[in-house]
């Protein structure tokens, strides 16, 4: 069984860390399923957020990872209008070689020992059948498949949100929400990717498309004829007749140093977490007039899907929030052009705003929560 690098592990723990709540290293003696569980905050309300599942190059790298993701869904929580907090998980391993039934079930157990201060749902490497597994042990368990009750995974409500996210961005860059006619970028094919493909051509845009992987090159190929297929990210960021919109919709860091100097796209907006590399990368994406909707803004469907099926909501009122992306998405650029910021820094604002409010209110107790 492997065990924890400790050592490694406990360097990623930085100024980062100070922020959350609760880290947990999780670990379980049988069947020994190594995860991290990173509660970044409850003042809205419990934790919620997905379970990743992959490699990572260490055991640092991952809590690193379970922490800048948490914190993201704290603040995409917060953006969207939901009463939860921020957390997220990752479990480390290959989900196509190290996922197995009794280690979902392990980690299930793990999830429950935290007595529902989070709730867990999909996330990359992870699916509704799995959500299922961990629920037998796990009842602070949603995207559960449809069958049991369950709204299904949500990354059909991501790819939808993301699209809402672009809608909103075209209306503000210019002037019209029609996204007909447009060349969108898609780097990344996995489940949202793949959908966000789908709806953008029925949207009359136009897809070019790439993946590190060529079984989903091939397959989305093979089901959309039309959608042009690039070597790679280089070949999309500097693709030949320009890019209107590029979404990156893999995992995160993809706007670093070397890409934002070239991209040719005027917008931004994906469905991977944490896009930017370094904070920084937004000032120089609009010292370029590159317009980035934040990613935690546009990608919130999935989230926004999950909170719905807790709150009991049918499907067609979680669907019904889930398009709202687009009024919050241009409210948001609107906000951050009439005071002068850059997009990132008004949604980090506002959703700090909120959560300071709930704490403050929360200390100051129940009355004050019920005046909320």
């Amino acid at each position: 069984m492997t065990t924890f690098d400790h050592d490694a592990a406990f360097t990623a723990f930085d100024s980062t860390a100070v922020e959350h709540e609760q880290v947990l290293l999780m670990q379980d003696s049988v069947s020994g399923p190594r995860a991290v569980v990173a509660l970044h905050s409850t003042a809205l309300g419990p934790a919620l957020g997905g379970t990743r599942f992959q490699t990572y190059t260490s055991d640092g790298e991952a809590v690193r990872d379970a922490l800048n993701l948490s914190r993201g869904m704290s603040y995409k929580n917060a953006l969207a209008g939901l009463d939860f907090g921020g957390g997220k998980a990752v479990i480390i391993g290959d989900p196509e070689q190290d996922k197995t039934e009794p280690l979902l079930l392990a980690y299930g157990r793990l999830v429950a020992s935290l007595g529902g201060r989070y709730t867990t749902a999909c996330d990359a490497g992870t699916y509704a059948a799995d959500m299922d597994v961990i629920a037998r042990v796990c009842p602070w368990t949603v995207s559960r498949s449809s069958h049991i009750g369950g709204a299904r995974d949500s990354s059909a409500a991501t790819a939808t949100g993301v699209l809402q996210g672009m809608r909103a961005a075209a209306r503000h860059r210019w002037g019209t929400s029609s996204l007909r006619g447009r060349t969108v970028g898609v780097a990344g094919l996995g489940k949202v990717g793949h959908l966000l493909v789908e709806l953008l051509l029925a949207e009359g845009a136009r897809a070019v498309v790439t993946d590190v992987r060529q079984a989903p090159v091939r397959r989305t190929a093979e089901k959309f004829p039309q959608v042009t297929v690039v070597e790679d990210n280089e070949a999309l960021i500097r693709f030949a007749s320009g890019l209107d919109i590029y979404a990156p919709c893999a995992l995160g860091g993809v706007l670093d140093e070397a890409v934002v100097p070239v991209l040719t796209a005027e917008v931004v907006c994906g469905a991977a977490n944490n896009q930017l590399a370094r904070p920084a990368m937004e000032k120089q994406l609009a010292d370029r007039g590159i317009l980035y909707v934040p990613d935690y803004v546009a990608n919130a469907g999935g989230v926004i899907q999950a909170a719905g099926d807790l709150r009991g909501l049918t499907p067609r009122q979680s669907a019904a929030k889930v398009e709202r992306i687009f009024d919050t998405t241009l409210a948001l650029l609107e906000h951050a052009e009439a005071e002068g910021m850059l997009p990132g820094t008004a949604a980090d604002r506002t959703a700090e705003q909120r959560i300071a409010a709930a704490a403050d209110a929360r200390a100051r107790g129940p009355q004050a929560l019920l005046q909320r």
